[in-house]
Parts: structure tokens; C-alpha cells; sequence
């Protein structure tokens, strides 16, 4: 083999040459990798490419699967464009919007002028595995985004033609499959014959995608009903196109034309209604003995969740309640009594971190009308301290505990439900780019963190990035099984979020280095964010959910 190019294989630490133009599946199938799943995309210098991907200069390159995020996102962006295919096919005048994930899977809402039936579902399954089955290229095409936009005025798609239009890229790409044209803000499978695992099940009123298991590629993941979670992300849906909003190119076009003013006033004022909804909730909510006395508020990192603690806390004064706070931080058991992670390390996540007997007396104590004495947790020396911090419930006091653990039902087993109300709060973000591409959750709250890191807790962008994968990991495990325990769910995210977010995130998401593994991270939040037109937040009150992330709050912390 001539000189050509050198490539340095991340899998099995090895060089090889290569000649240039090489494909990305050239170069996986010349060092004879023997991974234990099927790759599905490469991350070269760090960023994320498709297996087509053509090599002219030494690379540094790592072969994904499904078990890592990127793989995953190609995997399903590609099953999603097999489903349009087959809805396009079979139900021409229909129209199809990939929404969010939920229950393990992604939900989609199948347009067809009546409600859809099994008969419907089972049609479209047989026809995308057809679609697999003939294992059809997935083309990418670049080329100068005028003539992109006229493709898809062409295809009446104008979700995209707004999002181009407004996005101000000289240059762009969309995907063909067979004859059917489509945009995926990132890569796809070579081709359909790669997807191995996958279903389509009716849920609801719509369509669900099953997909592979991380941990174990080879099953499907289990559909978790989520029927709360569903329909708050259908409220907020409702609101965005009562609003216009249908996707980002329209919240673009708001803001192009000096609205940004009024999308922030209105995502404002929709979240204070909510707000004081939930608090009317929990006064009306049985009488006397049995009033709401304990008032639970959990949900994932950077959700809000102590803004949102602290303006409910408002809405409750307006009630004539008197709310106090506890800090479950005060109920850690003594440092060498902490349970130990897997790697021997101990694990502050744990719910067992927590002295969960001394808490449930306490709880108990009060609520028969006792005084009790609040320890509080030294952090130095690891053990609890009594300073004098005397606490009884009085008529109308009622008590606010916030943190990862407030919905799992062993942290309150001993109180009656009839005195608790649950809430969850998560930035539940219902805006998608366009029809087929939403936007994850985590995103949004990685967003958040990376700034509220930087700017407050001294962590660089690198930092935050590394240690997502942890962070992600205890809320699947301490968090989200217990979300639909909830009596209601509070979304977190404002419509107008990222046009703010942007002007913050990309100057520290810039610092991160090209040659650290986070780069690939950062370089694909960068890429996402540039979507959004950005704008000011000087109009932002300072009791916004996002000033607890931005800086400029009223609320201390």
C-alpha cells in the first residue's frame, strides 16, 4: 500500500496507512476491528461523521456504536427517516412530527385527517422493514442553502424552508433515501440495512419508536407508560401553536421581526400561571387535619428546580400559607456510613446517603405537632451538628423539601400521601427544530449547567462535559423511575430559551480544546445552538427560571 494517509485507530491504539479519499468503512474494515457491536459512526479529530465520510489528511478516529450517545443519535435519526419514507408512501397527503422521547422511545403524531388505527401501525411497520430489507443508501448532498431551500418549497416542506431561511448558512445538505428527500441535523447509517433493531407501536394517539437498548443493543428498550409526561408535553405543545410556534424557524421569524419581547412576556407569564395553579392546588387540597403539610419537589440537574421552589413559595404566601424549607443536604448520614459506588468512591447520589430514620421522626414529630431540633451537616467534618435550629409547624405552615430523592416513595414512607403533594420539574422542551427533529431534554439542561458552571462554580466547559455521563447515570437510576408519582409536572423551559442561551453558551463551549474527548460534545452542542436567531436578555425579569443559570436573580442561593 502506498504512504498515503496515516490514521491512528482510538479502538486498538494502532497506525495504519491508508490511501486518501478513503471511506470511513475502508478504514474500520482495513484494521480488522473486532468490536462488539455494529458501528454506526466515527468520531475523526474528535467530531462526529457518518461512516461515508471521506478521509484526505491523518486523522485521529474512533469507531462508534449504540451504547454511546453519538452512535445512538445516528441510529435513530436514520430509523426516523425510514418511518417518513414509509408515511410518505402510504399516506400521501399525511404529515408526520417527530415530537420528543418518552417511554424509552421517541413519540411521533401521525397526521392523517382521522385517528389512527393497529391496522395503520402494523402498515407502516411492514413497510419500513421492506424499506430495510432492500438496505437503500442514505445520500447526503451539500450544496448552497438557496437551492436547499427551493428542494423543499418544492416538497412543501416549509417547516425546513423557514429554518434555512433564518439560520443565514451559505452552504447546507439534506439527505435522499430512494426518492424521498429529508433533513437530519447530523449523520446518518451508510444505509438502512444497517438498522437491526427496531418497532413502531401505537401509543396513545401516536406513534412510538422503539429502540435498542444502550446497555444491551440486542433488546429493544421497555416501553415505561408515562402518560404525565406525555401530556404536559402535549400542553405545552398546544400553547406553542396557538402561538404560531410551530418550530425553530418560526420562533426565528418572531424575533427577526422584533417580537422577542413578546415571547419572553408571554413564556413568562405562562409559567407564573402554572405556578400559581399548583399553588392553589395545594391549598384547596383537603381540609384541616388533612392538608397538604409536605410539599415534595424533585427532578433532574439544572431543571429549575430551586427558582421554581422559591416562586411556589410566593404563590403559597398569596394563600396565606407560610412555607419552610428543609434541606435534605442536613439529613446525610456520617461521611463513613455513606454507601460506596462501584468504583469504591462514595456515592453522595444514593438515597441511603441519607439518614432516612432520623428524617422520617422528624417528618413524623412535626406533623403531630412536636418541636424538633434541625441538625445541620457539616461538610468538613462529615457528621451532623446541632446548633439550637428549633422548628414546630404551626396552623398554617406548611413545609417545602426540594432535592433528587423527593419523589422516591421510601425517602416519606412513613407520612400519609393525604399530607404530601409531588411535583416534578424538568425542562421539557416541546419547540423542535423542524417536523423530524426534536430537541432532547438534555440539551437543554446541559446548556444551563455548562454556563451556570462556568460563570459561578469555577468549572470549564470541559469539566461540565466529563462529568454529564455520571450525572446522567444517577438520574436514570434515582430520579426518573419515580417522575410519574408526581401530582403535577412543571416544565421548566421557556419558548425563547435558546435565542438566549446562545449568546451565553458559545463563547465557553469555544474554550473547549480540540484535542480532548469533550471536544465532540461541545462541537455538536455549537453546531445546534448557531439554529437559534439570538437575542438579549436584558428583558428577562430577575425572577426568571433562567436567572438561576444566567445570573441576575432576586432569589438568593
Amino acid at each position: 500500500m502506498e504512504q498515503g494517509l496515516q490514521i491512528y485507530c482510538k479502538n486498538n491504539n494502532k497506525y495504519k496507512n491508508f490511501p486518501p479519499g478513503s471511506t470511513l468503512l475502508d478504514i474500520y474494515s482495513g484494521f480488522n476491528l473486532n468490536l462488539p457491536y455494529q458501528v454506526v459512526s466515527a468520531k475523526v479529530n474528535n467530531r462526529a461523521e457518518g461512516l461515508t465520510f471521506r478521509v484526505y489528511h491523518n486523522k485521529d478516529i474512533e469507531f462508534l456504536d449504540i451504547t454511546c450517545s453519538s452512535g445512538m443519535r445516528t441510529y435513530v435519526r436514520s430509523i426516523c427517516f425510514v418511518l417518513y419514507k414509509a408515511v410518505k408512501e402510504l399516506f400521501p397527503n399525511g404529515k408526520i412530527r417527530m415530537e420528543h422521547s418518552v417511554s424509552k422511545g421517541y413519540f411521533c403524531d401521525l397526521l392523517i385527517g382521522r385517528p389512527i388505527t393497529l391496522e395503520d401501525v402494523k402498515s407502516i411497520k411492514k413497510r419500513m422493514q421492506e424499506i430495510i430489507d432492500e438496505d437503500i443508501r442514505y445520500h447526503r448532498i451539500e450544496c448552497r442553502t438557496e437551492e436547499a431551500i427551493k428542494v423543499f418549497e418544492e416538497q412543501g416542506m416549509d417547516d425546513k424552508v423557514k429554518l434555512l431561511q433564518t439560520v443565514g448558512s451559505l452552504y447546507t445538505y439534506y439527505y435522499t433515501l430512494g426518492d424521498t428527500i429529508d433533513y437530519y441535523y447530523g449523520n446518518l447509517l451508510p444505509s438502512t440495512g444497517y438498522i437491526k433493531l427496531f418497532d413502531i407501536v401505537k401509543y396513545y394517539d401516536g406513534l412510538l419508536i422503539r429502540v435498542p437498548n444502550k446497555e444491551n443493543p440486542n433488546v429493544l428498550e421497555e416501553v415505561v407508560k408515562q402518560q404525565k409526561m406525555l401530556d404536559i408535553f402535549k400542553e405545552n405543545l398546544n400553547w406553542l401553536h396557538i402561538l404560531g410556534l410551530g418550530n425553530v424557524g418560526d420562533c426565528n421569524i418572531a424575533c427577526n421581526k422584533g417580537h422577542a419581547t413578546g415571547l419572553i412576556n408571554v413564556g413568562e407569564a405562562l409559567q407564573e400561571k402554572k405556578i400559581a395553579q399548583i399553588a392553589d392546588s395545594i391549598y384547596n387540597r383537603g381540609t384541616n387535619g388533612d392538608r397538604v403539610k409536605l410539599v415534595l419537589i424533585s427532578g433532574p440537574s439544572s431543571s429549575g428546580k430551586t427558582t421554581f421552589s422559591k416562586r411556589l413559595s410566593i404563590q403559597l404566601m398569596t394563600n396565606g400559607l407560610k412555607p419552610y424549607s428543609i434541606s435534605l443536604d442536613d439529613y446525610f448520614v456520617d461521611r463513613e456510613q455513606t454507601p460506596l459506588d462501584e468504583h469504591g468512591n462514595y456515592d453522595f447520589e444514593s438515597l441511603y446517603a441519607l439518614d432516612l430514620k432520623l428524617f422520617n421522626e422528624h417528618l413524623e414529630a412535626l406533623l403531630r405537632g412536636e418541636e424538633i431540633e434541625i441538625p445541620r451537616f457539616n461538610f468538613s467534618t462529615g457528621k451532623k451538628e446541632y446548633v439550637g435550629k428549633k422548628l414546630k409547624l404551626e396552623a398554617h405552615t406548611i413545609l417545602i423539601l426540594e432535592g433528587i430523592h423527593a419523589l422516591n416513595p421510601e425517602l416519606t414512607q412513613h407520612i400519609s400521601d393525604k399530607n404530601k403533594y409531588k411535583i416534578y420539574v424538568s425542562a421539557l422542551t416541546s419547540i423542535s427544530i423542524d417536523d423530524h427533529n426534536w430537541i432532547p431534554t438534555t440539551d437543554n439542561r446541559l446548556l444551563r449547567r455548562i454556563i451556570r458552571d462556568f460563570n459561578y462554580r469555577g468549572y470549564s466547559a470541559q469539566d461540565t462535559i466529563s462529568r454529564w455521563p455520571s450525572v446522567r447515570a444517577g438520574e436514570d437510576k434515582w430520579i426518573f423511575p419515580h417522575q410519574e408519582n408526581a401530582d403535577v409536572m412543571f416544565n421548566s423551559a421557556l419558548l425563547f430559551e435558546f435565542a438566549v442561551l446562545r449568546r451565553y453558551a458559545e463563547p465557553i463551549l469555544m474554550t473547549v480544546p480540540r484535542n480532548c474527548p469533550e471536544y465532540a460534545e461541545a462541537y455538536r452542542l455549537l453546531k445546534f445552538i448557531k439554529y437559534f436567531t439570538p437575542i438579549q436578555d436584558k428583558e428577562i425579569p430577575p425572577t426568571s427560571l433562567l436567572r438561576e443559570f444566567l445570573g441576575g436573580s432576586s432569589f438568593k442561593y
